[in-house]
Formats: C-alpha cells, sequence, structure tokens
C-alpha cells in the first residue's frame, strides 16, 4: 500500500523465509511499486521479522536501489498497513466461504475495494499516530 492506493493482492503458500521474502518483493513489490510510484523515489516500510532483516534481503533491496524505513521493533501502532488490513477484515467478518477458491475471492474483492482516499487518509494519519505512541511512552495506542 501507498498513500496513492493499493498493490495487486498476492496470496503465499508457504512460511516466508529468507528466499521466499526475495521472491515477493521481486515478483510483487517492485511491481506494486513501479505501478504506484513510477520513476519517483519512495521510501519501504516492513516490520523486522528475521527474513526482512537478513544480510541478503538487505543486499538484495540495496542491489535494487530500494530505500528502507529505520523501524523500531513492536511498533505495529505505526504500520498503517495495519490499520488497512483491518478495515479489509471487517469487511468480510460475516461472510462464510464455503470453499479455498470462495475465500480467496472474498478476500481478493475486500482487497480491491480499497480505495486510495482510504489509503492516503492512512498516511496521512502518522504524525497522530506518532505524537500517540510518544505520548504513551511507547505503550500501545488507541491505533
Amino acid at each position: 500500500m501507498s498513500s496513492t492506493g493499493v498493490g495487486p493482492l498476492g496470496f503465499i503458500k508457504s512460511r516466508v523465509n529468507t528466499a521466499v521474502c526475495q521472491e515477493i518483493l521481486e515478483h510483487f513489490v517492485l511491481p506494486s511499486a513501479n505501478e504506484l510510484y513510477g520513476d519517483a523515489d519512495f521510501i519501504f516500510q516492513q516490520d523486522l521479522a528475521p527474513a526482512h532483516t537478513a544480510k541478503s534481503t538487505k543486499t538484495w533491496l540495496s542491489d535494487h536501489g530500494i530505500t528502507v524505513l529505520d523501524w523500531p521493533a513492536n511498533s505495529t501502532d505505526l504500520n498503517p498497513i495495519e490499520n488497512l488490513l483491518g478495515i479489509a477484515k471487517r469487511k468480510i467478518k460475516d461472510m462464510r466461504p464455503k470453499n479455498a477458491a470462495e475465500l480467496k475471492a472474498i478476500v481478493e474483492a475486500s482487497w480491491s475495494s480499497i480505495t486510495p482516499q482510504q489509503c492516503h487518509r492512512l498516511i496521512a494519519s502518522m504524525p497522530h499516530c506518532i505524537e500517540a505512541v510518544i505520548d504513551a511512552k511507547g505503550a500501545q495506542t488507541k491505533y
């Protein structure tokens, strides 16, 4: 996601290790970044999962010219994607898919219904979120 909208949704069928992480970056993140930003620079935000912080993943990101946001551990209140996922989950919470194909279709529909305006509002709310985390001395906030 970015302040201009969401990229395509990808479904991963395995655990995310370093190799899988780099495949996701190659096949999902780079095309999404190109679609959302074109030639403009961007800063990539990710959590500190081991696959994301592995030396080879850091090298991969650097080799592809991707600037990564320095990020504190355990900071979900500061990650707008968490709120976006909450929006998507609320849209599908009462649906009862009968099989995996129906579930996938429901998730895809929920994701594609997210508007650029919703994404922009989440990104624009970040200064308030940061202020709340500082005021809470790093404890959980309403965000």
